[in-house]
């Protein structure tokens, strides 16, 4: 909106041309999202206490989690919130990828948000059922992904680009609305699974939105994309700035949610934050980057599969708990170290997700 504005002030004034650039639009948003966050925090947290809208916690968890229960939850709206507001003030409202985002963000928000009320004001240890929850998943992803595919403007916006090789691109025809599906969807759970300890998820994923940040502005720029080799997709420099809210508002979030813990984000912010990212790494065409920056959220998810798998077959656990970071804790981990070195090693994937920028 504000970028709209500054257009129609440039033609009487040749300043408010700056307002033009991604980068400093990113920057403008990520400071937007971070002071909106930093400002509503503390009265979303008392409304949720007045409210006792607390976090039920597991009697055959970790016994240290035990006095959190009762810790404001819900808190994801808070980032929604500054994500939203920052995106709309300044990304370009032109841009179908900034709505398409914004709304499959709001949407996986809005399925959370079902969730946890159910959980935690009705008192629905169930919440929303696994069955309604990933079907509305499924129509919110699906129908992302055929729009992605249906304004698609070249056939490398709908191939799979697999990084470290220049070369290899796969045309996926029809399979991009699937890959697409499996990405979005995927991404959130996996979030939501990591979603476990104090600054475990938000930290994970303002890194990998800030690497995806570098791979937007480069992908909707023609000479980085074509000196980097990767595919160049109109507009999608707009996610630069869809990136810096998430960044903003991430960091905002941890302010609160830094051990020990005012607020958790809920399913609210945890399936809308994985939401986001797949999106983001779809439209920049770089779903297998992803998938490497964001290990920490795949090993945690495949932590869990594995569990379940192999107890089914055999009764027996290959974990002392899953998801993986409740392993660590019951070896006898503190938490704010598991929390720490999870952040350490998403550091080090985004920096090898980076570096296929040039190592191709």
């Amino acid at each position: 909106m504000l970028l709209f504005i500054a257009e129609l002030l440039a033609n009487f004034q040749d300043a408010f041309d700056v307002f033009g650039y991604l980068t400093l639009r990113m920057v403008l948003a990520t400071l937007t999202a971070l002071l909106l966050c930093l400002l509503i925090g503390p009265w979303m947290i008392r409304r949720l206490v007045e409210r006792q809208i607390g976090q039920a916690i597991r009697d055959n968890g970790p016994q240290s989690h035990l006095s959190k229960a009762g810790t404001p939850t819900m808190g994801g709206a808070m980032i929604l919130i500054s994500i939203a507001v920052s995106t709309l003030l300044w990304g370009d409202l032109a841009s179908h990828y900034i709505w398409l985002v914004l709304l499959v963000t709001l949407g996986f928000g809005a399925i959370g948000w079902v969730d946890d009320y159910r959980k935690v004001v009705e008192k629905n240890p169930r919440g929303l059922p696994a069955k309604w929850k990933y079907l509305w998943q499924s129509v919110i992803g699906l129908a992302a992904a055929a729009i992605l595919y249906s304004t698609a403007a070249a056939p490398v916006e709908t191939s799979l680009i697999v990084p470290f090789f220049k070369g290899i691109v796969v045309q996926l025809g029809l399979g991009y609305i699937l890959l697409t599906y499996l990405v979005i969807v995927g991404s959130s759970n996996a979030v939501n699974l990591t979603d476990g300890l104090d600054g475990l998820a938000i930290m994970p994923t303002v890194l990998v939105a800030m690497g995806l940040a570098v791979f937007a502005y480069a992908s909707g720029n023609t000479r980085f994309a074509e000196y980097l080799h990767i595919p160049f997709v109109m507009g999608a420099g707009e996610m630069a700035v869809f990136c810096g809210a998430i960044i903003g508002a991430g960091l905002g979030f941890l302010w609160f949610n830094t051990y020990p813990a005012q607020v958790f984000m809920g399913d609210v912010g945890a399936l809308a934050l994985g939401a986001a990212l797949g999106v983001v790494a779809v439209v920049v065409r770089q779903e297998i980057v992803l998938f490497i920056m964001g290990g920490v959220f795949v090993v945690e998810t495949l932590s869990v599969m594995v569990q379940v798998g192999f107890y089914k077959m055999t009764g027996r656990r290959v974990f002392r708990m899953a998801p993986l970071h409740h392993h660590f804790e019951l070896k006898g981990w503190p938490e704010p170290r598991v929390i720490v070195r999870f952040w350490i090693v998403t550091v080090v994937l985004v920096l090898l997700g980076l570096s296929t920028l040039k190592i191709r």
